[in-house]
């Protein structure tokens, strides 16, 4: 073909299909080293960077994106985020929370999208998505740090369910979701977990989102081999729990960002999360609650195009040692220096203090334990693809 000769219908169609479409790659590996040489070299606490002294494919990833266009009369739209690596572990590999997690393993999140003429648009999704409770997600290039928080750690990975957001005004929306549980794709009970949330813009440069999540994570059935003459697929035999925890879960999350000038960003997350095992207290049973509470502040500064500055402080509150199995008090610092190659090419430096009031980390015995864990960690990400901004 010449640039004179005309575009033919199939032609138009496939342009059509490119522009209404997005579809992006990421690659994300790092090399990590643990200074107190851990038994079986594993990071504790960490979600993502989990071994050290280990050349390390953390994930590769593959999206999807059909985003709607009301001004284009186009209301609905999809997105199919594909995952692979040490990550896609941490984000569905707990069975004991997730009956069959091996069908959803490599699919972080899948979910279609419909804005109803209400208001301002009332934007319903429908399907798997990453959690929005804690100010971080899955997309390192999207993050300051390269490690993830304590917080994004203990705070749900994803949900499987229905969420809406409505935009009041140009400086207030709401949400709300409805959903099987935390890291739940198949639930483990019949209570259907809610959101409230609220967003706010108090002007261009700063956002802050308040979330409060209700939930109940107690099983109601317990998994067996599958019996009986009714075939069902593997993986479907359950027996029920009698009398089955009724306790909730109770989530208040609040995170703040601002752009205080174009080379600096600053941040505030604020976390407090009660659960019991027993809504009453009877007898031979403990409705005592189990507490996790804290926060984190980021920063960092753009020195030039391609160097950034990057640091996390934050705090947990463990005392029944709900997050880590043990009660303690944790606190983690971190510093990054990110260099920027290229675009879509971003090498990113950090050095990492993990730290505890009780001998928790491992060491480089089985039984040894410390009360800190100090690593360096290299990562190197790539990506490419048409969809700008944040993942």
């Amino acid at each position: 073909m010449t640039g004179d000769e005309p575009l033919t219908t199939a032609d138009r169609a496939a342009l059509d299909f490119l522009k209404s479409n997005t579809l992006n790659f990421t690659l994300d590996g790092y090399y990590a080293y643990n200074f107190s040489h851990p038994y079986g070299r594993v990071n504790f606490l960490r979600s993502y960077d989990v071994l050290s002294n280990v050349i390390s494919l953390n994930q590769a990833d593959l999206i999807f994106e059909h985003a709607p266009d009301v001004a284009a009369s186009k209301r609905f739209g999809m997105r199919l985020d594909l995952q692979f690596g040490q990550a896609t572990e941490t984000l569905q590999g707990n069975p004991a929370n997730e009956p069959r997690p091996e069908i959803y393993r490599n699919i972080f999140q899948a979910y279609g999208t419909y804005v109803a003429p209400v208001g301002r648009g009332l934007t319903v999704d429908f399907g798997k998505w990453g959690s929005s409770l804690g100010i971080e997600g899955n997309y390192t290039k999207d993050q300051i740090n390269y490690s993830r928080s304590l917080w994004f750690s203990f705070l749900p990975f994803y949900h499987m369910g229905l969420r809406a957001n409505l935009p009041v005004s140009n400086k207030v929306a709401v949400n709300y979701w409805l959903v099987n549980g935390t890291n739940q794709s198949e639930p483990t009970n019949a209570f259907k977990d809610q959101l409230f949330g609220l967003l706010l813009t108090r002007h261009k440069d700063v956002n802050w989102t308040l979330n409060y999540y209700l939930g109940n994570e107690h099983p109601d059935v317990m998994q067996v081999p599958n019996t009986g003459p009714t075939p069902v697929q593997p993986g479907l035999g359950f027996v029920p729990i009698r009398p089955a925890p009724d306790g909730r879960l109770h989530i208040m999350d609040s995170y703040v960002t601002w752009q205080k000038s174009p080379k600096l960003s600053l941040a505030l997350e604020g976390d407090y999360v009660i659960q019991r095992l027993w809504r009453k207290a009877e007898p031979g049973r403990s409705s005592a609650p189990s507490e996790v509470w804290g926060g984190a502040a980021y920063a960092k500064y753009q020195l030039t195009q391609r160097v950034a500055l990057g640091g996390r402080a934050e705090y947990l509150s463990d005392r029944q040692g709900q997050f880590s199995g043990v009660g303690q008090a944790l606190k983690e610092t971190t510093a990054t220096f990110d260099y920027k190659i290229a675009d879509g090419f971003l090498m990113r430096y950090e050095w990492r203090r993990d730290f505890s009031n009780q001998p928790y980390f491992q060491t480089d015995t089985l039984a040894g334990r410390d009360r800190q864990q100090n690593t360096a960690t290299v990562g190197l990400v790539w990506w490419f693809g048409r969809k700008e901004g944040v993942w």
